[in-house]
């Protein structure tokens, strides 16, 4: 009897082109000059990524227009949740222990895939590093430190063990702290008049996760359990006090623990099961104090998240061209805070997702019904909002023109809504417990077209061209009530966005020489329709840039790699009355990188110097947030 061992098959993930995404993965992904994964998906079309400065300011996405609330953040598979304001900070997710960040518009098609997967206008895929063991090999080790500007210094250990012929075991630590303090120009009216030192931008991070890994015949399952804490300040906007002083000293405190598993089995060529459950405490303490900081009032709160989630998806084969995805999610949030008059609320949502494939030939036809039922309570009778009873639906067309060339044609057609957070309907004095969804039709027509030439020079070509159009109903905004100080949530929005996203990548090959070239651009037009009587009716929505772009070249010889990025910001306004005094400039930053990898014995040394903001550009991502001008960072990683 001979002893086979296992055999891992690696290659590149690329999403299904029946909606669109976008994917950073492997190589290509690492090679990015980014720290979090806001920095790497900042490389995508039709994103924008609020940025609020430095390392350890927030910083959240915008996908097409439709705000940071309309975006799902997935992480292994699994939501991440926030009740309380429905934002993701991006910036507290590392790029360390990443395989792959994926961008999808409309939603995931991908089969058996749960209920939360139709529940956003677009989503966010997280998908971390799965172990792999070259042959002879039970474990591996990492060990990475970083260190460069601003005080910066960021090791992190990365150790897989083979467990078993089956079961395996990651673990993944990191440690960040950074001053935070960089040079800026303050600029007004009549030019670049001041140069400051950003104050209280200084971060403590501690990331570990744990991870279990098994395969079954014809399925797959996982464990994670994941704990992040920081303490951090936030350094504020930057407006003159007084001359020569800018004082910004609030503070933030974060810890975040969640424990998640996934199961997958395949019975047979007709029915898929994947069973998803997670369980996540957030706890949040903020302090400002005006004593320290005289432009802001006094606030000393304590937040307590906690959620329980639990999803169960069933894919039933009917046919060669028929599948049919039956997903039923349920998931209870609860919000503790020492706020005055808190009402202490709490949510459960069930979500109930009917999905079909049909593939006629050339022609696929996806097609969803997703219900969800909304119901909160809280400790005073009375207090909660009503009940929300929802059904909305997708359709998604695909067609392949032609049998030999890769190029599929595409739509698909998008009504989602999101709920009001819990601050939204209860936070004391602003909340709205009559507030109602916040409805985004959706509509996209485009184009993928790809092409390879195995052994030749030029090895791949993929372009993609999309135009879309998104109407948000009911848009969820503040607004004062009898007087300037007490602000409400009101219904009174309507955005209408018109926009086109267009991705070009390939890569070539010159004997040694490999060249990895990607682009992408948008052009967008997101326009305020709420008041015809107004006199900003039709201006063009904060922060959103009518023309922006990025561009990613990687050369790579032997065991050198030389990498040169680019992002572009258009003009854009930063209220909604496009006045001139709200006119924002363009503002565009290279980013250069430098790599050597050296083979040792047994083990990989790879080191890196990276140049970001080469130019030195000033700018700001959002008004009076100054960003930092040119910095750099050494990184030296060993593999064992």
């Amino acid at each position: 009897m001979q002893h086979i061992d296992s055999v891992v098959v690696v290659g590149t993930f690329r999403p299904e082109k029946v909606i669109p995404a976008q994917v950073l993965s492997g190589e290509r992904l690492q090679r990015l000059n980014a720290h979090s994964v806001a920095d790497a998906i900042r490389y995508f079309s039709g994103v924008q990524i609020k940025d609020y400065g430095g390392i350890g300011g927030l910083k959240t996405i915008n996908v097409r227009g439709m705000g940071t609330q309309h975006v799902g953040v997935f992480y292994d598979g699994i939501q991440l949740g926030n009740a309380q304001n429905g934002q993701i900070d991006l910036g507290k997710y590392s790029l360390d222990n990443m395989a792959a960040v994926t961008l999808y518009n409309g939603q995931k098609s991908s089969g058996v895939q749960s209920a939360r997967d139709y529940a956003s206008a677009s989503a966010v895929y997280l998908r971390t590093r799965i172990p792999e063991f070259r042959e002879g090999r039970r474990c591996n080790l990492k060990l990475t430190l970083k260190g460069g500007s601003f005080g910066t210094v960021n090791p992190s250990v990365l150790y897989e063990q083979r467990l078993g012929e089956r079961i395996s075991n990651s673990l993944n630590a990191e440690f960040l702290y950074t001053t935070g303090r960089y040079r800026f120009s303050y600029v007004k009216a009549d030019g670049y008049d001041t140069t400051a030192v950003r104050q209280n931008g200084d971060v403590r991070a501690l990331r570990i996760e744990e991870g279990l890994f098994g395969r079954i015949p014809d399925g797959n399952w996982r464990v994670k359990a994941y704990f992040y804490n920081s303490e951090r300040g936030y350094p504020g906007a930057f407006v003159r006090e007084e001359p020569g002083r800018f004082r910004h000293e609030d503070r933030q405190w974060d810890s975040n623990f969640f424990l998640q598993g996934s199961f997958f089995k395949a019975f047979g060529d007709r029915y898929r099961l994947s069973v998803h459950g997670k369980y996540a405490c957030d706890y949040l303490h903020y302090l400002s104090d005006p004593r320290l900081d005289v432009t802001t009032m006094y606030v000393d709160n304590h937040y307590l998240q906690q959620e329980a989630y639990l999803s169960a998806a069933h894919e039933f084969a009917l046919f060669k061209w028929w599948d049919v995805n039956l997903a039923t999610d349920l998931q209870y949030n609860t919000l503790d805070a020492d706020l005055v008059n808190f009402v202490y609320p709490s949510r459960l949502t069930s979500l109930t997702a009917l999905a079909t494939t049909f593939r006629f030939g050339r022609v696929t036809v996806q097609g969803s019904l997703l219900h969800t039922f909304v119901e909160d309570f809280a400790r005073e009778r009375g207090a909660e909002a009503g009940v929300k009873n929802v059904f909305t639906p997708t359709l998604v067309v695909q067609y392949r023109p032609f049998r030999s060339v890769d190029l599929a044609l595409r739509a698909f057609c998008k009504r989602i809504f999101r709920m009001p957070t819990l601050n939204d309907l209860y936070y004391t004095f602003i909340g709205n417990k009559y507030l109602k969804p916040e409805y985004t039709t959706q509509y996209n027509l485009g184009a993928a077209y790809t092409k390879e030439w195995p052994g030749a020079r030029f090895r791949r070509f993929e372009a993609s061209l999309d135009a879309y159009c998104n109407e948000v109903d009911d848009k969820i905004i503040a607004m004062p009530t009898s007087n300037q100080f007490q602000w409400t949530m009101v219904n009174l929005g309507h955005v209408g966005i018109r926009g086109a996203d267009a991705v070009v990548s390939g890569s070539m090959r010159f004997g040694r020489l490999g060249v990895d070239c990607r682009a992408t651009y948008t052009w967008q037009r997101a326009r305020d329709l709420t008041d015809r009587t107004s006199a900003y009716y039709g201006g063009q929505i904060p922060y959103i840039p009518w023309h922006s772009g990025s561009a990613v070249v990687g050369l790579s010889f032997g065991g050198w790699m030389l990498d040169y990025s680019f992002i572009y910001t258009g003009e854009r306004y930063e209220s909604s009355a496009n006045i001139p005094e709200n006119h924002a400039l363009a503002w565009y930053t290279s980013d250069l990188s430098l790599s050597k990898r050296f083979h040792l014995r047994r083990s990989q040394l790879r080191a890196s110097v990276e140049v970001n903001n080469l130019l030195n550009q000033q700018y700001e991502v959002v008004q009076c947030y100054p960003m930092p001008g040119t910095n750099v960072k050494l990184i030296i990683s060993w593999i064992l």
